[in-house]
């Protein structure tokens, strides 16, 4: 284990620990996927939900090869 897994490791269980307590607080706008929905206005932009769903498939098809090693 290098100092990067650690750092990644703690990262995550931050984030997950934020989520946790966004979800159980019960407030407005605070989880990471309201956050999303308000920055790209997917509730209410048309353009930004098209922009969100262009750049969460490029991500994910791009992840997906990479972890798969069909590309660097």
């Amino acid at each position: 284990m290098d100092p990067s897994d650690a750092v990644w490791a703690g990262l995550i269980i931050l984030g997950g620990a934020f989520e946790a307590y966004a979800l159980a607080n019960g407030r407005d706008d605070d989880t990471l996927s309201e956050k999303t929905r308000r920055v790209f206005r997917a509730r209410t932009s048309r353009v930004g939900r098209a922009v969100f769903l262009v750049a969460w498939l490029s991500f994910s098809a791009w992840f997906t090869g990479h972890i798969m090693d069909w590309w660097a």
